[in-house]
């Protein structure tokens, strides 16, 4: 007889793991966030996992508050073994994570307990880390600080992206379900309280983080372009315009260059920038209120000169 589970997640990083939850338990109740306006018309839009679980046929329910008694008293009623959450999006109390037999679970999109908090993936990226992974623990009041039951480890590529990473993380996390759910159920996996060493924090993503500063090293500057890819994005300026970088790559020089910001080169497979250590080529760019490009396009309709200079 499979345990009975309630799933809490939003977005669709979250819709492998309830797939994953649904062949090892007997979900009782999707809980997810409300419906938000989108577009010009401000239509309201269900999150993905709301229209996920409806095709399945779950029950959903969205509470625009987490600490009314509410939610509590619907997971209370349901008699549940337990309630996985995943990328929620509010910070639950501690009647709400109490009521499940067992409690409350968490896959996390980090290594805890480095990178707590909103944004891990992306940070990882931005920060330059090697690896990075998920994380399944019982949760406590604390923001991802619970003990840790699991863990899955992964390479992160050089020239990866914060949404090839998020992709492949997702995976992983559904696997992680998976896998390591019953043998929790079971009472197979004991908690491990997290290390005081290591702890950093993922703070949530502001727009202004995807501007792109050339006085940083290289690698700095290509680990902001490809983590904060496709959102909030790479951004600079060329004569007054802002200009968005969807794509660059290292470049095999090393030490001063040029002013920072310089072009170094620009030929048809991108143009070569100047940074305080080292350079970036940009291989894939859009002025605002154009078509995102690749260099050779951008070149034949924006002519770029040595010395000219991005800021």
């Amino acid at each position: 007889m499979k345990p009975r589970a309630a799933f809490l997640g939003t977005p669709d990083f979250a819709v492998p793991c309830l797939t994953a939850l649904l062949e090892v338990a007997d979900v009782q109740l999707v809980v997810t966030q409300p419906d938000k306006p989108q577009g010009r018309g401000l239509t309201l839009v269900p999150p993905p996992v709301k229209a996920y679980a409806e095709q399945r046929g779950l029950r959903v329910i969205q509470p625009p508050k987490a600490r009314d008694g509410v939610l509590q008293r619907e997971l209370a009623d349901l008699a549940l073994d337990f309630a996985l959450v995943v990328a929620y999006g509010k910070i639950l109390p501690d009647d709400v994570l109490r009521a499940p037999r067992l409690g409350c679970v968490n896959v996390h999109g980090s290594l805890l307990p480095r990178w707590r908090g909103a944004a891990p993936i992306q940070w990882a990226i931005v920060s330059g880390d090697a690896q990075t992974g998920v994380c399944l623990m019982q949760m406590d009041v604390g923001m991802d600080t619970g003990p840790e039951l699991a863990r899955r480890t992964l390479d992160i590529g050089p020239n990866e992206t914060g949404g090839e990473l998020f992709e492949r993380l997702s995976t992983v996390s559904g696997q992680l379900v998976r896998d390591e759910i019953p043998r929790f159920v079971a009472g197979e996996l004991t908690p491990q309280p997290q290390p005081s060493e290591g702890i950093t924090h993922a703070r949530m993503i502001e727009k202004s983080d995807g501007v792109l500063d050339f006085a940083q090293p290289a690698q700095a500057v290509h680990d902001r372009a490809r983590g904060f890819y496709p959102w909030p994005g790479a951004f600079t300026s060329l004569s007054g315009k802002r200009l968005k970088v969807h794509r660059t790559r290292m470049v095999a020089r090393s030490g001063k260059l040029g002013e920072p910001g310089q072009v170094l080169a620009a030929a048809a497979d991108g143009i070569v920038v100047a940074c305080g250590q080292g350079a970036v080529r940009l291989e894939e760019l859009q002025l605002d209120g154009k078509k995102r490009v690749e260099a050779q396009a951008f070149l034949a309709g924006h002519p770029l000169a040595v010395g000219a200079k991005f800021s």
